[in-house]
């Protein structure tokens, strides 16, 4: 698995993760086994949040980890409607418990919300302070509310922006990469695979796929994941834990970046940033 230093932390982390979004729809025996099988696979970051089943997903993620917990970089996301000072610390008590652990590796902010983002980022950094989490981050930010986080910052960085990005769907190309880029910020990816589905893939693409001899899964992750953003795919069959896996480990060539780019355009203008 292709691993790259994240932000300034330190670490050093695959190019391609665990997604958990909606995993609990799939049978809770399999959705823990996926998880693992995932870890053993080298997709070692896994992402959560509060607000995925309710908090039913950390569960899932708690039991999947338990006896592997340091072998994991855990990622957490709190609700911006629990994005006070106080609120936040409640908010990563309840993850921490759903997820059986004593630390979160990262906790974001899913999404800009109604609170002062001075308070939330006060909050955030207390919780670094206290060891509930190593490194604090946000979500679903545009380069105009990342300036906004960033300002208001006293003790920490920001490490992560977690944002949405697939083929459909590359306006992050234009503002959200170049800025954190600059300030040393990691993009993590999310949804890679679109909400539902990859859109349709021309005969020159496909002759790509066909050249490096993977699936059109794959071959998305690859072109995504070439400039050094994360990827968090959701998978629960083994057969795309695998592919997902395998798919870091693909290079690209100037020209097969140069075709799909051209298949899968970045908008000509900027635009309002995607979010599922």
């Amino acid at each position: 698995m292709k691993s790259i230093p994240f932000a300034f932390t330190g670490e050093v982390l695959p190019l391609v993760g665990q997604g958990t979004w909606m995993i609990e729809k799939t049978a809770r025996d399999r959705a823990v086994e996926a998880i693992r099988t995932g870890v053993d696979l080298g997709m070692t970051v896994i992402d959560t949040a509060e607000m995925y089943g309710d908090g039913i997903v950390e569960e899932i993620v708690g039991e999947a980890i338990h006896d592997i917990r340091d072998r994991v970089f855990l990622v957490s996301k709190v609700l911006p409607s629990n994005a006070t000072y106080d609120g936040i610390r409640r908010a990563c008590d309840r993850s921490l418990k759903r997820l059986n652990t004593g630390y979160l590796d990262l906790y974001l902010l899913h999404w800009p919300g109604a609170h002062p983002i001075d308070e939330t980022i006060r909050g955030l950094e207390s919780l670094v302070a206290s060891h509930h989490t190593r490194f604090i981050g946000v979500s679903n930010f545009d380069s105009k509310d990342l300036k906004g986080a960033l300002q208001a910052l006293r003790n920490e960085q920001l490490a992560c922006n977690q944002v949405l990005y697939h083929l459909g769907d590359r306006g992050i190309e234009r503002r959200v990469i170049p800025f954190c880029e600059r300030r040393r910020i990691a993009v993590m990816g999310y949804s890679p695979f679109g909400h539902r589905d990859l859109p349709t893939f021309p005969a020159s693409v496909n002759q790509i796929a066909l050249r490096h001899n993977c699936t059109h899964r794959q071959l998305a992750l690859a072109f995504l994941i070439r400039n050094g953003v994360f990827a968090i795919p959701k998978a629960s069959s083994m057969e795309h834990l695998r592919e997902n896996a395998a798919a870091a480990n693909i290079a690209l060539t100037p020209e097969d970046i140069v075709e799909i780019a051209t298949a899968f355009p970045m908008p000509s203008r900027d635009a309002p940033l995607g979010m599922i």
